[in-house]
C-alpha cells in the first residue's frame, strides 16, 4: 500500500564541462510523457532510507549512491491529486562511475537522460523549482564543501577542477585568480602524473589532500 507522500532524487553529474541532471520520461499519468525528477511514492510501512534507495534504484538503475535530504514540498497546487508531500535528496556522482549504469527498471518511467542543467525541457509538477533550490544550496556551501570533488575523477587537471566551480556557480572565472586563490588555500596535491590519450598538450594531473581540506575548514 502506498501513502500519500513522495521521494524525488536530484541526481548531478560533471561531464563534458557541464553540469547535468538526470531527468526521467513519465510513463503513467499525471505528466505522462513528461520529463520529470526520478521519484515515486513511499510505501506505508516502508522506512525513508529504504525508500530512497528502491526509488533512486528503479527509476534510473543506480545503486550505492548517497543521497543527501535537501527539503520537502507541500504546496496545495504542486499535485494535480492535491496536497502530495515530497521529500528531495541530492547525490553527487562521477559520470565515469555511472554512464553505462542508467536505465530505469520500472514501467511507470520510459528512459533516464543527462541533461545540461542550463537545458533543461518542459519539467512535471514542482520539479523545477526543486532544481533550483538544490542549486542555490551547492551554490552557498561551495566554498567549504566537497561538492566539486564527487564529481570530479579522483584525479583532474586545474582546468577540469575550474569549470567544475564555474558549472555549480553559474559564471565564468578569471583563472589566474582563481588559480591564485586554489593555491593559497593548500589543499590540492600536484602530482607527478600528466592528462593521457589527448591530441593537445597533456596538464598536470592534482588531486585532493583530504586532511589538509578537513584542517582547513574544520
Amino acid at each position: 500500500m502506498l501513502s500519500h507522500f513522495t521521494v524525488d532524487c536530484v541526481i548531478y553529474t560533471f561531464h563534458e564541462a557541464q553540469l547535468k541532471i538526470l531527468l526521467t520520461e513519465r510513463n503513467e499519468y499525471p505528466y505522462k510523457g513528461w520529463w520529470a525528477l526520478p521519484g515515486f511514492y513511499v510505501e506505508k510501512d516502508e522506512e525513508m532510507e529504504d525508500a530512497v534507495k528502491r526509488i533512486s534504484y528503479e527509476n534510473t538503475g543506480l545503486k550505492d549512491i548517497y543521497l543527501e535530504q535537501l527539503a520537502a514540498f507541500a504546496g496545495v497546487k504542486r499535485h494535480p491529486e492535491g496536497r502530495i508531500l515530497t521529500v528531495a535528496y541530492v547525490a553527487l556522482v562521477r559520470y565515469d562511475n555511472v554512464k553505462n549504469k542508467v536505465k530505469p527498471v520500472t514501467s511507470y518511467m520510459k528512459q533516464a537522460k543527462w541533461y545540461p542543467i542550463n537545458h533543461l525541457p518542459d519539467l512535471a509538477f514542482d520539479h523545477r523549482e526543486i532544481i533550483q533550490l538544490s542549486v542555490e544550496k551547492l551554490k552557498k556551501r561551495l566554498s567549504y564543501s566537497l561538492a566539486p570533488f564527487e564529481l570530479l575523477p579522483e584525479k583532474f587537471t586545474l582546468t577540469q577542477f575550474q569549470q567544475v566551480y564555474e558549472a555549480l556557480l553559474g559564471e565564468t572565472l578569471d583563472k589566474r585568480n582563481f588559480r591564485k586563490k586554489i593555491n593559497n588555500l593548500g589543499y590540492l596535491k600536484e602530482l607527478d602524473e600528466f592528462q593521457t590519450g589527448v591530441s593537445y598538450r597533456a596538464a598536470r594531473l592534482y588531486k585532493l589532500d583530504r586532511r589538509k581540506f578537513q584542517k582547513l575548514f574544520e
